[in-house]
């Protein structure tokens, strides 16, 4: 058994037990959801503060404020998809529990309620299993990781589940969690974590930053990941034609500035990287592999591939081709003008 130590003293439990804000037993999912929506859950944590691998601040705020649907990140999949990890970790979730009592000893029973901090109404929290007896831990959750994802656990608990499980000791003001999680299907793993007054204070505060945002109806500043990305076409799917003056705002036009100042960074090291990469083929020749002190490199022939010729459909049967044809939306598409660029030159004024 591996465990993550604390990095500060841990005070006695506090006096106050976490507040039962709702039984979930047999509670329908779409109520389910209207709860979560009422606070920051312990699978939001991470998302909250910007640490999530798959969720940012941005599209938390999205479900928070009703404006997309909520979907927690362990869950992106309907429950019946059993190519989902959602399918497999809701099938194994009792699986690991029950395997989780027979290496520790530790009895365990579900909590089918969302817990709520006494103090802070927006902290909420759903724990997979309450420890029964056990002076040392009190929680257990429980954690399934496919091949790949197991590669988030190489170094221990991923960063995103220990504040799952921080902000899961915050609201309940238990000392310590146990995280057991089976990797590949057939590797399992018990992981402690303590209690870290310091830490817990922290990620509250970070916390509250995002809960004033979704109070006040401010979005958060996007962060450059994918789910930023995904968010913003979410909030602003269509353009208006109209066009937005900034020349007088000395904020934006310097980071409009830094903007050009990283793509021409950037086609730089393409352009130095293309040129390695073709060095390196005209050395390989029609050699399959090179191998080098530090890895190698493969120029291999791809397999040949049976295409569809829809211009010859369209061409030589038009009537079939629009048998099967479909209305594919359209994106916006976030193009750049400066007066290189631009064949008229400097943009004119606005009128």
């Amino acid at each position: 058994m591996t465990a993550v130590k604390p990095t500060s003293s841990s005070p006695p439990p506090r006096s106050k037990p976490a507040l039962r804000l709702v039984k979930t037993h047999e509670m329908p999912r779409e109520e389910w959801l209207q709860v979560r929506q009422q606070g920051i859950g312990s699978s939001d944590a991470a998302a909250a503060v910007g640490l999530h691998p798959y969720k940012s601040p941005l599209a938390l705020w999205l479900e928070k404020t009703g404006r997309a649907a909520q979907i927690p990140v362990n869950s992106e999949a309907a429950a019946s998809d059993d190519s989902s990890p959602l399918y497999w970790g809701t099938l194994l979730e009792p699986i690991v529990a029950a395997h989780y009592t027979k290496r520790t000893g530790h009895r365990v029973r579900r909590v089918n309620a969302v817990l709520q901090h006494p103090d802070r109404p927006w902290m909420l929290a759903n724990i997979d299993r309450e420890v029964i007896g056990a002076p040392d831990v009190q929680i257990l959750e429980c954690k399934t990781a496919g091949i790949q994802g197991s590669r988030l656990w190489q170094d221990g608990v991923p960063e995103y589940v220990q504040l799952q499980v921080l902000h899961q000791l915050a609201v309940t003001g238990k000392e310590a969690a146990d995280v057991a999680v089976l990797l590949g299907g057939q590797s399992f793993e018990v992981h402690r974590i303590r209690r870290d007054a310091a830490m817990i204070d922290h990620l509250m505060a970070l916390e509250a930053v995002f809960w004033r945002h979704v109070q006040e109806d401010r979005p958060p500043p996007a962060d450059g990941s994918d789910s930023s990305a995904r968010a913003l076409l979410s909030m602003f799917p269509r353009d208006s034609g109209q066009t937005l003056d900034l020349r007088d705002d000395l904020v934006m036009n310097a980071l409009f500035s830094d903007y050009l100042d990283t793509r021409a960074q950037l086609e730089k090291f393409e352009a130095l990287e293309a040129q390695l990469k073709q060095s390196l083929q005209q050395r390989m020749g029609d050699h399959t592999r090179m191998q080098f002190e530090q890895g190698s490199v493969s120029w291999k022939q791809a397999k040949d591939a049976s295409v569809l010729n829809a211009e010859a459909l369209t061409r030589d049967r038009p009537e079939i081709a629009r048998q099967y044809q479909k209305v594919k939306a359209g994106g916006r598409r976030f193009l750049v003008q400066t007066p290189k660029t631009d064949p008229d030159g400097p943009m004119s004024p606005a009128p």
